[in-house]
């Protein structure tokens, strides 16, 4: 089954432009975990961490993560990423954390964690 994926229209003074939601919440540091955890979802996760710490490694990233879990494999790699870089990474539990994703959750930075 298809999703659907939400459009937002920004206005600036150069006119207006079309994002589609995940692109406008990436642009703001927001990454959005709305699935179960796999190798697809994993590696877009990663991406989306590693162009943010490219853009500025000293601001924070909030991950929001309604997930019941997944791949045991696929939740050390966002783990680990999690680990590596250098920009803290703030957790928020929003709908559900189960199983790995409540592993992930666990990952945010101390003090950054929130249910």
């Amino acid at each position: 089954m298809g999703y659907l994926v939400p459009t937002v229209i920004e206005t600036s003074s150069r006119g207006e432009r079309a994002f589609d939601i995940y692109s406008r919440l990436l642009k703001e540091r927001i990454i959005f975990l709305g699935t179960p955890i796999d190798d697809t979802v994993a590696n877009l996760v990663m991406a989306q961490m590693l162009h943010l710490e490219s853009e500025d490694p000293d601001k924070d990233i909030a991950l929001y993560i309604n997930s019941p879990g997944g791949v045991v494999s696929s939740f050390f790699a966002m783990y680990d990423t999690i680990q590596h870089i250098k920009p803290d990474v703030s957790t928020f539990c929003m709908g559900q954390a189960a199983s790995a994703a409540a592993v992930l959750m666990a990952a945010g930075a101390p003090g950054k964690r929130f249910a």
